[in-house]
């Protein structure tokens, strides 16, 4: 029996007893001997959550004989200055054998039995060919008769080396050491031209789950934990909330709930547009209106503000170009006197704006009055809008862009005294390499850019928040704008911490909602769609939708609002944040497919699992073993067990939809369990046994929908 070694968090605690299975080791001692790795998110190191890597066009398996096709990776565009310190881990272990045991390598590892496997065959390639950089190709089996996994290597690795692939598979299963985790690899667990099929044993796949069933389902709060700032939502004042927002909102939201569950320290960052000109002309505006008595300040809406805000751009926007053309054509007097009296109305409008704005930068106490009742109605309809939407984003969160303008001088003159800012015709900019269009902080009439109070605000979140990742959750068509500012901040060292160490700054890019004809979201009259309207008719759906499966409900109105709101997400954290995707309420309400109503249909009926187990007076196991005789359970165990692996996944590629799928794959394969195994019918050891996999599934299901943040319904 091997010695009982200290192990980190978000370690499976296993030793291997001859051949009578798997046993939790008991966590001892501290975390001595964790080293603190790198997270990386550029994607290289292939996929955590799946095991699958990416093979060449044309090579890979078929169904009937067991091949296993590998898709590559999805595609995913961000503008990073570099990977940041992760939460990964090493631990050290003794080992006196020529060739380490399977059981140290689940102590090196996460629950995933794939990542075992490819360690397991990457060091067998090692072996057999001396080659180091091959990938080992483990994924899992397209069909269950052929085993629980493959390892497709042997294909390319015959192109490389110039031999039959059966021959390079059959070196491969010779050196491949698989202990106790799976059944023993032979010449028989070769198919077709060269795929090795993996079947793993029941007994090691039940003690993995045992593990898994902890208070932390897997996931121990890191040893070293990052401080991540994510920027996300980013309204505006004296405007709605449009489906532009919602991106930005749920992703960003959901990214920070993936890095806090995973034991890091977020902080929230609402990016908020209150500062400027535009503010400035719907400030003298409401002023003027309020004066005039045509608005109530103490009635005040938003939809009041959003009339003012774009009656106020209109009358300050002059039409010079067709008072010229007036001129050039000679059109007449009356004409000319029009336009002439409209460019001088809007010429004296903007006058006025810049007049208060030049007061609201003096905190002059008249007009900063004024401009805190537009934050304060703007501000509390968005944030009952997030509220809405099941985020944790509070008022605690704003960070204006009023308060960075008191350092925007100095931070100017600090990238001009040190030669890092020049001037370019008048201007001031900071040229990055690799980038042709430098990055401009400063117009030649002295005003400041929206990359000006970014670069203040990097500067503060990594050395005033300590943050060692800054995310920002930005449209897709801001990436040039974040390559210029993150390039510019790392030359003026503003991503440098109090320790000397680099923070990361990353542009999690996302792409756009699209209507129906696959063109950007609009009203019919081709105006933004309030997210506040959007998600009343998702609600309104959804209640159709229920009416049509439930005669009756405790509380309708709760359950449409939880799973209308749950569609709405789920349907955008489900697809890949960097592609556009199509917007459609008949699909995203559905209870059928990969959509938020099916996930939280599938919880409320393991609910009822355990309803109707009280009501038999069985009580809920605790402790019970597993029994994985049958396929169904396995194959639900296989993918319970991928959870914190898909986690960290997630985490490490600012990709949310990785969290998505990996719910939906867990519904589905409970489903199939359901479906086939008899839960409180069955004998009473399998019961036992089958009502601890149900309670997990529930656990593990439950815990990810908190993490994507959809709300959830206990009976429907």
């Amino acid at each position: 029996m091997e010695p009982s070694l200290p192990l980190g968090p978000l370690q499976a605690c296993w030793r291997e007893e001859g051949e009578t299975g798997w046993k939790p080791v008991p966590r001892e001692g501290g975390d001595e001997k964790r080293q603190a790795g790198r997270l990386s998110h550029r994607g290289e190191e292939g996929d955590e959550e799946t095991g699958k890597m990416p093979v060449p066009r044309g090579e890979g398996g078929g169904e009937e004989t067991g091949g296993t096709p590998v898709p590559p990776r999805g595609r995913r565009e961000e503008s990073a200055v570099r990977p940041g310190p992760g939460s990964g881990r090493q631990v050290s272990t003794r080992c006196n054998a020529r060739r380490r045991g399977v059981a140290d390598r689940l102590r090196a590892m996460s629950f995933n039995p794939a990542d075992v496997l490819r360690e397991v065959f990457s060091r067998a390639i090692r072996d057999a060919f001396g080659v180091g950089d091959a990938d080992p190709l483990v994924g899992p089996a397209r069909n269950a008769k052929f085993g629980d996994f493959q390892c497709n290597a042997a294909m390319p690795l015959g192109k490389r080396l110039g031999m039959p692939p059966r021959e390079v598979a059959a070196k491969i299963v010779e050196h491949a050491d698989v202990g106790s985790l799976a059944e023993p690899l032979s010449s028989g667990s070769i198919a077709g031209p060269g795929f090795i099929n993996i079947t793993l044993r029941a007994d090691a796949v039940a003690g993995l789950l045992s593990a898994l069933d902890s208070p932390g389902l897997g996931v121990e709060p890191p040893g070293c934990p990052e401080t991540v700032v994510v920027d996300l939502c980013g309204v505006n004042l004296a405007k709605q909330m449009h489906v532009g927002h919602l991106r930005s909102t749920v992703i960003g939201d959901t990214l920070a709930r993936i890095f806090e569950r995973l034991g890091h320290r977020v902080i929230r960052q609402n990016h908020v547009g209150d500062w400027g000109l535009p503010i400035a002309m719907v400030t003298a505006k409401l002023r003027a209106e309020a004066e005039a008595g045509r608005v109530d300040l103490d009635r005040l809406t938003l939809g009041d503000l959003n009339r003012l805000y774009r009656e106020a751009q209109l009358e300050c926007r002059a039409d010079t170009k067709g008072l010229a053309a007036v001129r050039r054509f000679d059109l007449g007097p009356k004409a000319e006197a029009e336009l002439g009296a409209q460019v001088e109305s809007a010429e004296a409008c903007l006058a006025e704006a810049k007049r208060v704005l030049v007061r609201l930068q003096s905190h002059d106490p008249e007009i900063e009055a004024v401009w805190r009742r537009i934050e304060r109605v703007t501000m509390g309809v968005c944030l009952e809008v997030c509220r809405r939407l099941h985020t944790r984003i509070t008022a605690e969160d704003s960070a204006g862009e009023s308060s960075y303008a008191g350092e925007l001088p100095g931070l100017v003159e600090d990238l001009v005294s040190r030669g890092i800012a020049e001037e370019s015709d008048g201007a001031l900019v900071v040229r990055v390499e690799g980038i042709a269009e430098p990055c401009l902080v400063r117009k030649s009439d002295g005003g400041y850019l929206y990359a000006t109070t970014d670069l203040a605000a990097i500067r503060r979140r990594v050395r005033e928040m300590g943050a060692s990742r800054v995310v920002y959750c930005v449209d897709a068509r801001q990436g040039l704008h974040f390559r210029q500012v993150f390039g510019a901040a790392h030359r003026a060292g503003y991503d440098v911490r109090a320790d000397g160490s680099l923070a990361s700054l990353e542009h999690a890019a996302f792409g756009a909602v699209l209507g129906e004809d696959n063109k950007p979201l609009k009203t019919r009259s081709g105006e933004n769609v309030k997210l506040e309207d959007l998600l009343d008719e998702a609600v309104s759906r959804a209640r159709a939708a229920l009416a049509e499966r439930a005669s009756s409900l405790d509380d309708p109105d709760a359950v449409a609002e939880a799973v209308g709101i749950a569609a709405v997400k789920y349907a955008d954290l489900s697809n890949d944040r960097t592609r556009d995707y199509v917007f459609s309420f008949d699909r995203m309400v559905s209870f059928e497919g990969e959509t938020g109503p099916y996930l939280l249909y599938a919880r409320a009926r393991m609910n009822r699992i355990f309803d109707k187990a009280s009501a038999q007076g069985i009580e809920e196991p605790v402790g019970e073993a597993f029994v994985l005789d049958e396929p169904e359970e396995k194959a639900l165990a296989l993918v319970l067990l991928r959870y914190p692996a898909t986690l960290r996944a997630a985490a490490g590629a600012l990709e949310p939809h990785r969290l998505c799928v990996y719910l939906y794959d867990l519904a589905v394969a409970f489903s199939r369990f359901y479906d086939r195994c008899h839960v409180l019918s069955a004998e009473a050891g399998v019961r036992g046994s089958r009502l601890r996999l149900c309670g997990l599934t529930r656990r593990v299901l439950s815990d990810g929908l908190e993490t994507l943040g959809l709300p959830v319904v206990d009976r429907m």
